[in-house]
């Protein structure tokens, strides 16, 4: 694969993040383009199961705001979209909203 194609790929559910994971770490070449898409999608996936947690604890408290709290539940698979689309650009952009917050933070 290449280094676009990983970068893309790491964006497509937590089965691709593996894909271009290991297919990143059986690499000789150790781009930082893929190496900060692997980031910024585990951060994607990391705040879809944090907003999955509370949103449901939350519909489950206050189910008049059901509508709302999935309608927000949209954010993760936009913040994708939008990686995989930085990713096919080749570039190093964060995702808004938590793309400074993750930067830096995984050891890949």
């Amino acid at each position: 694969m290449t280094n676009r194609t990983m970068a893309i790929v790491a964006y497509i559910t937590i089965i691709g993040w593996v894909v271009a994971y290991l297919s990143y770490r059986k690499s000789d070449d150790k781009s930082p383009l893929v190496k900060y898409h692997l980031t910024q999608s585990i951060g994607i996936i990391l705040f879809s199961i944090v907003l999955s947690i509370v949103s449901g604890v939350l519909v489950g408290i206050l189910p008049s705001l059901a509508t709302l709290f999935y309608i927000i539940s949209l954010c993760p698979f936009i913040l994708m979209l939008m990686g995989i689309i930085t990713a096919s650009n080749e570039a190093q952009r964060p995702i808004p909203l938590i793309g400074k917050l993750v930067e830096g933070k995984f050891n890949l």
